[in-house]
């Protein structure tokens, strides 16, 4: 194994040092719990969007944290989640009396640690919503999941509810809107290459060089089948068809095509991936309305893609463009 650390123990710590380092005037880090807060978090009047989960997909959860996303993201260990004391750490850092909102992926572990974190905030007088994100199109229950996985739809959760905690909508509100863009929000990814957990040290499945591996997920959990290689063109359409026929999203709709990284495949890959969609949504009568390419939620070095389509309507078009502020994403400031 050949990575760019110290100790495996200390890859999340030494990882957030670096973050809070680059980026003072966004965010700041606690540690011991670790967490990463927004600058001048709490936001009087404004409800704290908060979420995390595992490290490893950066930049999220923490490269999501500024204005007019998130108010606090909560890193647990590579691929792990984070403990309860951790998120109700953040609750406590930056809920006010607007309240706050947490989004969490549905795997086991980020529900079970952030619902008892919910009702040890609630303990203390904060109002705390929770709602459980699960997008992904591949499998209906996988290793980690009693249900769909949460993948690349949570980057547009925690943009669209950020944003309207930021123009000040109240708690019901946020968590309502949250709820819309779960109901329209569908992903599917797929995997060339396996990733390698620091503290494991080898990769974490085997695949052959003729093979992908169609539905990943974004801990490399198996999708729903085994593939031969095969040319972008023919690679994209599977995607578009999984994603496409499972809401189903029908001619006329306008999405926001999200076309993502797993982290080890590069741009100049990815847009050709990206044009393929935009040409078959074309085909189909979909309207591709906004966009966004790149590396955002990512599994260590794995060499894959994902693609997520979001239904648009003027609401949610209007909190996409409004301004944000983080490490990852920045626009309109």
């Amino acid at each position: 194994m050949k990575k760019i650390i110290n100790d495996p123990a200390n890859v999340v710590a030494e990882s957030l040092r670096g973050l809070a380092a680059a980026h003072a005037d966004i965010l700041r880090v606690q540690y011991d719990p670790d967490v990463v807060i927004r600058a001048g978090a709490p936001v009087a009047g404004k409800v704290a969007v908060i979420s995390g989960g595992g490290s490893g997909h950066e930049p999220l959860h923490g490269g999501f944290v500024g204005h007019g996303m998130l108010a606090a993201a909560v890193p647990g260990a590579v691929f792990t989640s984070p403990t309860p004391d951790a998120v109700q750490a953040a609750v406590t850092a930056t809920t006010g009396e607007a309240g706050a909102l947490l989004i969490v992926k549905n795997y086991t572990g980020d529900v079970l640690n952030f619902e008892t974190a919910a009702e040890l905030a609630a303990a203390e007088g904060l109002e705390v919503r929770s709602v459980v994100i699960d997008d992904d199109v591949a499998v209906k229950d996988s290793t980690y999941t009693a249900g769909r996985r949460g993948v690349g739809g949570t980057v547009l959760l925690e943009k669209i509810t950020g944003a309207a905690a930021e123009r000040g909508d109240s708690l019901d509100a946020v968590t309502a809107l949250a709820q819309k863009v779960i109901g329209q929000v569908r992903s599917i990814g797929v995997a060339l290459t396996a990733p390698t957990v620091p503290h494991a040290g080898t990769p974490s499945f085997d695949l052959d060089d003729d093979e992908i591996e169609f539905g990943i997920g974004i801990h490399g959990e198996p999708g729903r089948e085994r593939i031969p290689a095969e040319p972008a063109d023919a690679l994209v359409a599977r995607m578009v068809e999984a994603v496409v026929s499972d809401l189903p999203f029908a001619s006329g709709d306008r999405v926001l095509l999200f076309t993502n990284s797993m982290g080890g495949t590069p741009l100049v890959e990815l847009y050709l991936a990206h044009g393929i969609a935009e040409r078959l949504l074309a085909d189909r009568g979909i309207v591709v309305e906004r966009r966004l390419v790149g590396p955002y939620i990512t599994s260590l070095e794995m060499q894959g893609m994902s693609l997520t389509l979001l239904k648009l309507d003027d609401e949610l078009t209007e909190l996409w463009d409004a301004p944000v502020n983080t490490a990852a994403l920045r626009w309109g400031l």
